[in-house]
């Protein structure tokens, strides 16, 4: 069988820094930098045959020429000839997806298109449209292998559990218990990262001369945030993978001597991650290490944090989400404000630099913003970050907000644009957004 992978392009809305003050728009984030992981491990599922993996971020930032979607599905569809096109999405990327399914179709409709990804394990009936066959939610990477399989043998698709199908009404959930694997251990693939050396060089985070790739030591979360949409995801559960594992990957990519952990947060076993960078020492891997950390995590464990400077942690991003506790209770955070100067202390202490993150309410009066801005030049970060808080779709927030909400674009959600009314005037409130992008120590921008 021959296989297309297409990783979706960004989504260009972009509010925050649309009405930014003008210095502050060198370091408001653009976009995501690295290969993508998910795709990366569906390529690995179905190895065994012709697939490409093209990655359309990499591409539109390696061309200088302007490129249009729907000419490059056209030309890989038409030189590659594909038996099955596939795609993961986020929100902000899923209509994305249909137009690359929509755009395969138009020269061959004859190809069967499967979507997994965020959004449709999240919100599966969303993703009904003309161009999509099959929804496969969850870790899919194995279901799509079944998926394969049944196509080249011609076998009833209804015969796998947890898949949609597309009947032309609506989507169809199949029958059955879906296949459980433990997507960190016995169900673990080691991604494919061969097909995309062709965009390697746009992988490159902050000025970086070497690329980044990402590497997950668990899969889901043990904190239930309302605006998280990670551990709805994974319905609670938390997989940890093994040391053995991990430093064979680590081993198996010398062409990445950056890796971002993509953990929702990297350090919830200590024991796990001490034993993770004693091997790292002793086997004497040299990467430099991205990762997430939370503030309480750090500002209660000064030890951890120094172990993991010494095998290479250089940059953290640490989710502050707000200064104020009555905040971070409705978040449902469980860490106070208090532990953000404590966390910056640490981090400062063994020169790993902070990527501190805040989330803006649509709420926010100007003496809010005020008060935030005084509170972050107080405890300042070498690069805060500050994104407004949004509903995602399938999270316990968006549950508590639906009413609220007055744009339902899904290109707009991606945390940079207000989806719900502002308490200041629209413009004015992603103004003062972007002018917070000045708060910082230091010039750099990660």
């Amino acid at each position: 069988m021959k296989i297309l992978l297409i990783n979706t392009p960004r989504s260009p809305e972009n509010r925050i820094l649309r009405f930014a003050p003008e210095p502050a728009k060198p370091f408001i984030h653009r976009r995501l930098i690295g290969p993508p992981l998910g795709l990366m491990t569906i390529a690995a599922a179905v190895k065994d045959h012709d697939v490409m993996l093209f990655d359309t971020k990499g591409e539109f930032d390696l061309t200088s020429e302007p490129t249009s979607l729907a000419g490059l599905v056209n030309r890989l569809v038409g030189e590659f000839k594909p038996d099955i096109i596939a795609s993961s999405a986020i929100t902000s990327e899923l209509y994305y997806a249909f137009e690359i399914f929509s755009e395969a179709k138009k020269i061959d409709p004859g190809i069967i298109a499967v979507l997994g990804g965020l959004h449709p394990t999240l919100l599966p009936y969303d993703c009904f449209h003309p161009a999509v066959d099959i929804v496969c939610p969850g870790q899919s990477a194995h279901i799509f292998r079944d998926v394969v399989d049944a196509i080249e043998k011609k076998s009833p698709l209804e015969a796998i559990p947890g898949i949609l199908l597309n009947n032309g009404i609506t989507l169809k959930r199949t029958a059955g218990k879906v296949r459980m694997l433990d997507p960190a251990n016995a169900g673990f693939l080691m991604p494919e990262r061969a097909a995309l050396k062709k965009w390697i060089s746009t992988y490159k985070v902050g000025g970086s001369p070497d690329p980044s790739t990402y590497v997950y030591t668990s899969l889901g979360c043990p904190y239930k945030c309302t605006f998280c949409s990670i551990w709805p995801q994974f319905k609670g559960r938390y997989y940890q993978r093994t040391i053995d594992s991990l430093i064979t990957e680590l081993q198996s990519i010398p062409d990445y001597p950056v890796v971002r952990f993509a953990d929702a947060n990297t350090v919830v076993d200590l024991n796990f991650m001490n034993a993770l960078f004693d091997r790292i020492l002793e086997d004497g891997i040299k990467k430099t290490f991205v990762m997430d950390i939370r503030a309480d995590v750090a500002a209660q464990n000064p030890s951890i944090i120094r172990k993991m400077a010494k095998g290479g942690l250089k940059v953290v991003i640490c989710g502050f989400e707000s200064y104020r506790d009555e905040d971070l209770k409705k978040y449902h955070k469980d860490s106070p404000a208090s532990d953000i100067a404590k966390a910056i202390k640490v981090f400062d202490d063994n020169n790993i630099m902070i990527r501190g993150n805040y989330v803006i309410p649509n709420d926010y009066s100007e003496d809010d913003f005020k008060s935030l801005e005084e509170y972050s030049s107080n405890n300042p970060v070498v690069y805060a970050g500050y994104t407004i808080l949004t509903p995602m779709p399938g999270t316990v927030f968006y549950k508590q907000v639906k009413h609220q909400i007055i744009d339902h674009d899904y290109l707009k959600y991606n945390f940079f644009n207000s989806v719900m009314r502002t308490t200041l005037p629209y413009e004015k409130f992603h103004e003062r957004v972007g002018s917070l992008w000045l708060i910082k120590k230091g010039k750099d921008v990660i």
